[in-house]
């Protein structure tokens, strides 16, 4: 097993909605297989990062467009200059209502796009807490107050806001009990079920026309269920689109089998609770051959037999 350093970059640029990133995210949403595969390594060999000990916190990430690192001494020489971060409009802290709920979003959008790669993931503390190192991104010298992870109960300490403790909970429970999003073997891109649907397929707004040019800032993808379990989550189909353009982008749905519908169970577009449904409160789709997604937003759907919830 090793960092994957080529899936936390791939990520961040295409997180902050930078162009041709989507054919690299689609490898290390498959766990990295140009990286691993050739030397006989599974996808369990790649632990995914947004974030770790070095660098910025997930927060800064969007919170600032360059270090500041001036407290360390070295005249903000120190630290990584390449952080593929995005200040969202402003740079650092801000009173501002929409500025901040696409901070929100942003964090959101980072933790959905980790629980749903194949690989390992790996949490940075904090991170799900809206910990911040005031865009310090060299910060190991300083044992100060800013530099420490504030233990004071979870409701208060949630500074990321939008409920993004819960949202990271939930995508952890998620990916637990669908085992289709932790596989031990690579995805092959083919039918292996002999059911009609390959156990992972490629979409863009078009339904199997994915969209992985210079200037693609979206992507989708479909894993098929176990077509032989009728019950729990192994049985899920899961649809997943990304929308890292600043625009709504409405995604075409691809057909399921005959007696499933789609229901929503993550949309980060939406605000805490409802950016992601309860197990079994999941939200059934009212025009089952397509969905919007609002500007820089990640939506998951699933389906699965004569209205069974997962």
């Amino acid at each position: 097993m090793e960092w994957n350093g080529h899936y936390r970059d791939a990520a961040r640029r295409f997180l902050k909605g930078d162009p041709g990133v989507a054919g690299e995210m689609v490898q290390g949403i498959l766990g990295s297989p140009n990286l691993y595969a050739p030397s006989g390594r599974k996808p369990t060999a790649s632990v995914n990062f947004l974030t770790c000990h070095d660098g910025f916190t997930l927060r800064d990430l969007y919170t600032y467009n360059g270090k500041h690192n001036l407290a360390n001494g070295e005249e903000n020489r120190d630290g990584a200059n390449d952080n593929y971060c995005w200040n969202s409009g402003v740079e650092g802290e801000t009173d501002d209502p929409v500025v901040n709920r696409l901070r929100h979003r942003l964090q959101r959008n980072a933790m959905a796009l980790l629980f749903l790669s194949q690989g390992v993931p790996m949490l940075s503390m904090g991170d799900e807490l809206g910990r911040t190192q005031n865009g310090n991104n060299n910060a190991y010298c300083h044992d100060d107050e800013w530099n420490w992870l504030d233990w004071t109960p979870e409701q208060e300490n949630d500074r990321a806001g939008g409920g993004l403790k819960r949202f990271v909970a939930q995508m952890a429970n998620f990916r637990r009990r669908h085992s289709q999003l932790r596989r031990s073997e690579y995805f092959t891109g083919i039918d292996t079920q002999r059911c009609g649907y390959p156990d992972i397929g490629w979409h863009g707004v078009n339904p199997r026309e994915p969209d992985w040019s210079s200037e693609s800032r979206s992507l989708a993808f479909m894993i098929a269920g176990d077509m032989s379990s009728t019950f729990g989550p192994e049985g899920d189909f899961i649809y997943v689109a990304f929308n890292m353009w600043h625009e709504p982008l409405t995604f075409g749905l691809p057909k399921l089998p005959i007696g499933m519908h789609w229901r929503r169970v993550i949309d980060t577009g939406e605000e805490s609770p409802d950016d992601f449904l309860e197990p079994g409160a999941e939200k059934l789709l009212e025009d089952q051959s397509a969905v919007t997604l609002q500007d820089r937003s990640v939506i998951v759907l699933i389906a699965n037999r004569a209205g069974r919830l997962g």
